[in-house]
């Protein structure tokens, strides 16, 4: 008995590639001694090789069994034995799951997908990212990197979480940073001081742009002072953290149903939404564009950030043109074609 229970402990301790080498050897060689013993029963040594692995796995379908003393003995022998290292490489997988599962909860492995979309700090604007994106796009892949050691959103599958400074080259390329298709930081709300916070944010997005300037990428600022710091690294967008909801609570004051548009065109959960769409070949003007537009059930919005265009339908579109509508998801996705 004790040299059983030092013979395990060994075989507890070995690797998992060393254990593999072992059972498949094990297998092989049983096989092998099977057909040796009694080539009548078996006939071919496949069919000894089938009846060793259901011997190990307890199966025992009955079609092949041992027939002579000599292979009685080694069929107790892999009883014992076989079904013993069997259940090692049960254990061993199980193992292995529970430690991947830990290490995902804990945010140390790295994500290895590509076109996914990374958010950089967790707070509840994270969280309503979150459920905004994949309204959005329900099978895109999020990866989280925050400083916390624990998944905020283990339960969901396609949330991926990385623990560590998102100012770090190291957590960066675990997120697989540069297939990334976006990348957002929000403001680490740990922080009270608001220079420090637009501190922290600049220097996590100047490391991003460095190692990744083809993703776009988009910031929260908490001063307006710092725009131009941020600019000079290159930041696709940026947002003030305060200033969209000052300006909203106001416009919801002053002009009674303001917010409600407002907040509709700013998710894509509710009624109609700002989509790009595709300059058609066709279209000279930003009016022959708003007109064909509009006979599909869109309005014409705006050329990038210039929301002036309707004043202008005579104007020919620039080759450069980003036109962006506002439509329900079908008509969007009849436009595109």
């Amino acid at each position: 008995m004790h040299f059983l229970l030092k013979l395990s402990g060994k075989l507890v301790a070995l690797k998992k590639k060393t254990i593999a080498v072992m059972i498949l050897c094990f297998v092989v060689l049983s096989a092998t001694i099977a057909y040796a013993l009694e080539p009548d029963t078996f006939n071919s040594w496949f069919n000894a090789f089938y009846w060793v692995m259901t011997t190990m796995s307890t199966v025992g379908y009955g079609d092949y069994f041992a027939a002579t003393p000599s292979g009685k003995v080694f069929t107790i022998f892999l009883y014992i034995f076989g079904i013993g290292l069997l259940s090692l490489v049960i254990g061993k997988v199980v193992e292995a799951m529970g430690e991947i599962q830990r290490r995902r909860g804990a945010g140390t492995l790295s994500f290895h997908g590509t076109d996914h979309v990374v958010l950089i700090n967790w707070s509840r604007k994270t969280q309503a990212a979150v459920d905004e994106i994949l309204c959005y796009a329900p099978k895109c892949q999020i990866v989280i990197i925050d400083e916390s050691g624990k998944h905020p959103l283990e339960q969901m599958e396609q949330v991926h979480f990385i623990s560590g400074d998102a100012s770090s080259d190291e957590i960066l390329l675990k997120a697989n940073i540069g297939r990334a298709r976006a990348a957002i930081v929000f403001s680490d709300i740990r922080i009270d001081e608001p220079s420090l916070v637009d501190g922290k944010s600049l220097l996590i997005i100047s490391s991003v742009e460095r190692i990744a300037p083809q993703v776009h990428t988009t910031v929260e600022i908490m001063q307006e002072k710092h725009i131009q710091n941020f600019r000079h690294v290159q930041v696709n967008e940026f947002v003030l953290s305060h200033d969209a909801v000052s300006r909203l609570a106001v416009r919801s004051a002053l002009q009674e149903g303001n917010s409600e548009v407002i907040s509709q065109l700013l998710s894509r959960e509710h009624g109609d939404d700002i989509y790009e769409v595709p300059v058609n070949a066709g279209w000279r003007t930003y009016g022959e564009a708003f007109q064909a537009l509009l006979l599909q059930g869109a309005t014409l919005l705006s050329d990038r950030g210039d929301l002036g265009i309707n004043r202008k339908l005579d104007q020919p579109i620039p080759p450069d043109a980003r036109l962006y509508v506002v439509s329900d998801e079908e008509t969007y996705r009849r436009i595109k074609g």
